[in-house]
């Protein structure tokens, strides 16, 4: 095991729902090894309640978050990044801002719950789908021997959890 703590980002083009579900599991599972942010490429300024909510239930804190643009982890100066994440479509197809570092970086997109029709617990339902595959995908990294692979190996491999 490395002392080192790998930082994560995880871009969403609202950073509202996805990205933060993902920042929050990863900060709860990967403690001690991981630091996760979120930001998105047209942020909405607010977090969806129901994000949070999925992350309550699995009793995961929902304090702090905040929806923010991606240019605050591109300025001079900023914690460089090891991995940078895009976990839905319309920000993996956009032109990201030069990371400084150069990090590993993958698409994990999933469906966006905010858009989900129906009933409160239907919503609910989008969100808590969402949730379990993110949590998966962030389980499989957690699981790669980080520090015995080279970097177009990481690199490989986190491409391919995306594609699960």
């Amino acid at each position: 095991m490395t002392s080192k703590i790998y930082n994560v980002l995880f871009i969403c083009t609202g950073n509202s729902a996805r990205s933060i579900i993902a920042e929050g599991l990863l900060n709860s599972l990967g403690v001690g090894r991981f630091k996760a942010y979120s930001a998105g490429s047209h942020p909405t300024g607010v977090v969806n309640p129901l994000a949070l909510r999925a992350l309550a239930q699995l009793r995961i804190p929902s304090d702090g978050f905040r929806s923010k643009n991606w240019s605050e982890f591109a300025a001079p100066g900023v914690v460089p990044m090891d991995f940078v994440f895009t976990v839905c479509d319309n920000a993996a197809g956009e032109v990201c801002p030069v990371w400084p570092g150069q990090p590993v970086t993958a698409h994990w997109g999933v469906p966006d719950p905010a858009a989900a029709i129906g009933a409160e617990d239907a919503k609910l339902q989008a969100f808590k789908d969402v949730t379990v595959t993110l949590k998966r995908r962030i389980e499989l990294m957690l699981a790669l021997p980080l520090t015995a692979l080279d970097a177009m190996a990481i690199q490989r491999e986190v491409r391919n959890i995306g594609a699960r």
